[in-house]
């Protein structure tokens, strides 16, 4: 079998999970693959490595160093979890018309926006939002973030100035910061009920 027929194998058997950039220009340049699977992508990230460790009694060290790497991992695992939630949200009152949620991104990954709403994909015909998900256990969404967001809007085809800006945080958002929406945990939770 050659290497495009597993490939495609893999993405059937929905192990393997393709993204790209969803704005109102085609890019399928700079599509990205991922472990579809979290506790797949949890698998190959730390046990599978970690388990010689702990057969050799040094489980202690195949624990640190999931600690070390965990708020990063956990930071891309939830990223298409969030997404499929809000899918699940929307379309709502305040986006009636978005009926898809993915993210933007450019060959140099600057900026990398992880929220993009729009009416369809895989290439969409308006946008509606962007926004960005910041899940940590103690800092909010905070001025720092919006202003990284404000910057990487006008990046993604078909924005404007005035597109609204929204957050996804584990820990809320910072008072005043001029969000359009805001959704937290609760509101992560709610979607799959």
């Amino acid at each position: 079998m050659d290497g495009t027929s597993a490939a495609h194998l893999r993405l059937e058997a929905r192990a393997v999970a393709a993204d790209l950039p969803l704005s109102t220009k085609p890019d399928s340049r700079n599509k990205r693959y991922r472990i579809a699977d979290p506790y797949l992508r949890f698998w190959l990230a730390f046990l599978e490595r970690g388990i010689p460790l702990i057969e050799r009694g040094r489980g202690d060290l195949a624990l640190e160093r999931i600690e070390r790497s965990w708020t990063t991992w956990r930071g891309r695992a939830v990223e298409p979890l969030i997404r499929e939630s809000l899918l699940r949200l929307l379309p709502d009152d305040r986006w009636p018309e978005t009926e898809a949620v993915g993210g933007w991104w450019n060959r140099q990954t600057n900026p990398e926006l992880d929220l993009i709403g729009a009416d369809r994909e895989p290439v969409a015909g308006a946008v509606h939002f962007v926004g960005s998900i910041k899940w940590l256990e103690s800092k909010p969404f905070d001025r720092h973030d919006y202003d990284a967001l404000a910057r990487g809007v006008l990046a993604v085809p078909g924005t404007e100035f005035d597109t609204p800006l929204v957050a996804v945080s584990r820990s809320g958002v910072e008072r005043e910061l001029p969000v359009a929406a805001h959704w937290g945990p609760e509101d992560i939770v709610r979607a799959w009920q």
